[in-house]
């Protein structure tokens, strides 16, 4: 059996999630011309050329009606980076969803592990369905980020001392916890990502109250600012209108 762990080993510690935007074909004007073949037939494909801004209205009556379908003719490749807990509440999003996770069988997975950061609010209050989160005080902080750690640290030294003795990852990986990271690529179109929104994040346009995780919200916090460069006119609408999914 060798020694483990090494120095490149270590563990580390992270209190963020990032979202990369690796593809996508979407615009305002994919509303358009997909919204417009009901009455346009061939023609609709004159609205890929001309300026959405001409058409928010179309874009804000649809929304506002719930006229769905024409927001799903487009599509966002994203890159996550973020503990494995959030990924399953990821999975959990069914319709309109496409997801690739890195595999714990058949590669090594690497050492860095979620802790809070010093903003996550750690005392939840309340019975389910109707509680709320308020601050910690220093000393759990503290304790939350010491515990963590030392759990995370002797989890990837029993996982690594396993490997070392030629157990098989896939049943290595048993021993890591799910605050381990984890990566995938997640492709939606708008109407999947704006029903995931709509559960994932609070905001003040919201007219029906979410209650997310807050390390979801992040994740869902980034793509939307991507999103919302892609999409202008129809974001706006979103929140215009509720921010509820047609």
């Amino acid at each position: 059996m060798t020694d483990i762990p090494a120095e490149s080993e270590k563990a580390g510690f992270r209190s963020d999630v990032t979202v990369e935007l690796v593809k996508h074909s979407a615009a305002d004007s994919d509303v358009l011309w997909a919204a417009r073949v009901s009455t346009a037939g061939e023609q609709s494909l004159e609205e890929l050329t001309k300026d959405p801004e001409r058409s928010k209205g179309l874009i804000n009556f649809l929304m506002r009606d719930r006229h769905g379908s024409p927001f799903e003719h487009n599509s966002m490749t994203f890159f996550i980076n973020a503990p494995i807990f959030v990924f399953r509440e990821f999975m959990r999003h069914r319709v309109g969803w496409s997801y690739n996770e890195e595999s714990g069988r058949y590669r090594e997975l690497q050492p860095v592990f979620y802790v809070p950061g010093e903003s996550r609010k750690l005392i939840q209050q309340g019975r389910p369905g109707k509680y709320e989160f308020v601050e910690g005080t220093a000393a759990q902080h503290e304790l939350t980020g010491r515990v963590m750690e030392d759990a995370y640290r002797h989890a990837y030294e029993a996982y690594q001392e396993m490997l070392a003795a030629g157990v098989a990852r896939e049943v290595a990986r048993s021993v890591l916890p799910v605050g381990l990271f984890s990566s995938m690529y997640a492709t939606c179109n708008a109407r999947s990502l704006m029903h995931f929104l709509g559960l994932r994040t609070q905001h003040e346009q919201a007219a029906v109250p979410s209650f997310p995780q807050r390390e979801i919200e992040m994740v869902g916090e980034k793509m939307e600012a991507i999103w919302a460069e892609l999409m202008p006119l129809t974001h706006a609408a979103f929140n215009a209108n509720g921010r509820i999914a047609p």
